[in-house]
């Protein structure tokens, strides 16, 4: 009888209950049992979790990967997909492997790279990937001699932080003064350059931007499977232009982003993204974990999730390519079960077992567990 095997998503985005659902309905069939951690009781992963803890509040990076190598231990973890403190995290693979545990995650030296956009370009334009014209800016005068020279070649200014995943603070610069016309409808990425530069005049805390050209559309998001080996499995462009979704297998798009996670030592799932800067295809950004979006890769007849888990555990699936590519579509919200209760936020962490939840106060417990049946 094959066993079951246990993963563990920690802190993962929302739309991950789908990930969650491509294991469970894996194609050979085998039982997937999930456990999740989160720090926001509402999160959504929770309730479709088999098995849920809340996160300790304000650990260290150190004290996280003790508390994760504890949570393996006790839970039987098979397969670890880290997405909080990451690079902490895979800096003590072995140790994980001594508990039985497998991180789906790249190499230290990947996510070391990839942390931090500037070196990211840095490092792709030596292996001869384009990437756009870049200045890192911490400063007043900083910005605007980038902006400057940037619409002197005619081009829009954006900005956007140096670190960081989502899009988070990402703005485009404009030389429009604020008007009641920013405060109609809802609100958007621009920003006025005269509102950026007195707040940098005024901020006590430093900045780290990167200010680069306006990027033009269509977004392509390349979804790569690459084993241990650096040998990619699998490598899918998902398109974005508007509101329109779809995929492509275009070499302009899968060559350069097999170049990336090949070179760079992105093991398991990664995403690379690229946009059009004037005629040509240029680096936007690297993740080093499963993009929100992989699951979208079902309407191409792939399940990603369980052919990275399959890897992980040295069940190498070989080569997976897309039987078809689907149609192009559209992204549209969906309501997905919360957990009945909010559970309390726990403020302190200690490596140990839990204590029996008749004797055991709230305070006292490292985490509160939830466990769900599916049927």
């Amino acid at each position: 009888m094959v066993s079951r095997v246990r993963v563990w998503l920690n802190r993962t985005y929302a739309e991950n209950v789908f990930f969650m659902d491509q294991l469970r309905r894996n194609p050979a069939d085998r039982a997937v049992e999930i456990h999740v951690t989160h720090g926001d009781p509402d999160s959504p992963v929770l309730a479709a979790a088999d098995t849920a803890e809340l996160e300790p509040e304000d650990l260290s990076p150190a004290a996280y990967v003790e508390y994760a190598l504890d949570q393996c231990a006790r839970r039987g973890i098979d397969v670890f997909v880290p997405r909080l403190h990451q690079d902490a995290i895979v800096a003590h693979r072995a140790e994980f492997a001594s508990v039985g545990t497998a991180l789906l995650a790249p190499t230290p030296q990947a996510v070391a790279v990839f942390a931090d956009k500037a070196t990211a370009y840095e490092a792709v334009r030596s292996i001869g990937v384009p990437v756009p014209p870049w200045w890192r800016v911490r400063t007043a005068a900083g910005l605007l001699a980038a902006v400057e020279e940037l619409e002197a070649a005619g081009h829009r200014a954006c900005l956007k932080p140096a670190s960081g995943a989502g899009g988070t603070g990402f703005r485009v610069i404009t030389r429009e003064p604020f008007s009641l016309a920013d405060l109609d409808g809802f609100p958007g990425p621009q920003v006025p350059l005269d509102l950026v530069l007195r707040a940098l005049e005024r901020a006590e805390e430093a900045v780290d931007w990167l200010v680069m050209p306006r990027l033009e559309q269509p977004e392509v998001s390349v979804d790569c499977l690459t084993g241990t080996d650096n040998r990619v499995r699998l490598a899918v462009g998902r398109t974005k232009n508007g509101r329109r979704r779809g995929f492509t297998l275009h070499e302009q798009w899968l060559e350069p982003a097999r170049r990336i996670a090949e070179g760079f030592g992105l093991h398991y799932l990664s995403n690379i993204q690229f946009r059009m800067f004037g005629e040509r295809p240029v680096l936007l950004d690297v993740n080093t974990r499963p993009a929100g979006g992989l699951h979208q890769l079902s309407l191409c007849g792939v399940n990603a999730p369980w052919a990275a888990v399959r890897l992980a555990l040295g069940d190498d699936p070989g080569p997976v390519p897309p039987p078809f590519l689907g149609q192009d579509y559209t992204v549209v919200a969906a309501p997905r079960p919360l957990l009945p209760v909010s559970v309390p936020r726990q403020r302190a962490y200690a490596a140990q077992p839990p204590l029996p939840a008749a004797s055991a106060p709230a305070s006292a417990q490292p985490a509160t567990p939830v466990t769900r049946t599916h049927a």
